[in-house]
């Protein structure tokens, strides 16, 4: 309610922009980053995420997954347990 305040529409209007009902216009757009003091590239793209720039993986990283896709199941699974454990160790560093 607070919110539909804030940018001067009804709440059956944000809602229908939260559940994807409508599409969101430039003006909404400022609108609503406005009042939740967030940029618009914000509001469009939570959690940092850049769909459309996303990288895509090297040349290097591939080769070596389809040496992987290569090896019996056994040892596919022991390497992507050990590849796992490391990633989590890094995540946790961070």
């Amino acid at each position: 309610m607070e919110l539909a305040e804030r940018v001067g529409l009804s709440q059956t209007l944000i809602s229908d922009y939260e559940r994807g009902r409508l599409r969101l216009n430039a003006d909404i757009v400022v609108r609503l980053a406005n009042a939740l003091e967030v940029t618009a590239d914000e509001l469009l793209q939570p959690n940092g995420r850049q769909h459309s720039l996303r990288r895509k993986p090297s040349l290097r990283v591939l080769r070596r997954l389809e040496k992987i896709e290569k090896l019996p199941a056994h040892q596919q699974n022991t390497l992507l347990k050990t590849i796992d454990t490391f990633l989590r160790g890094a995540t946790a560093s961070r």
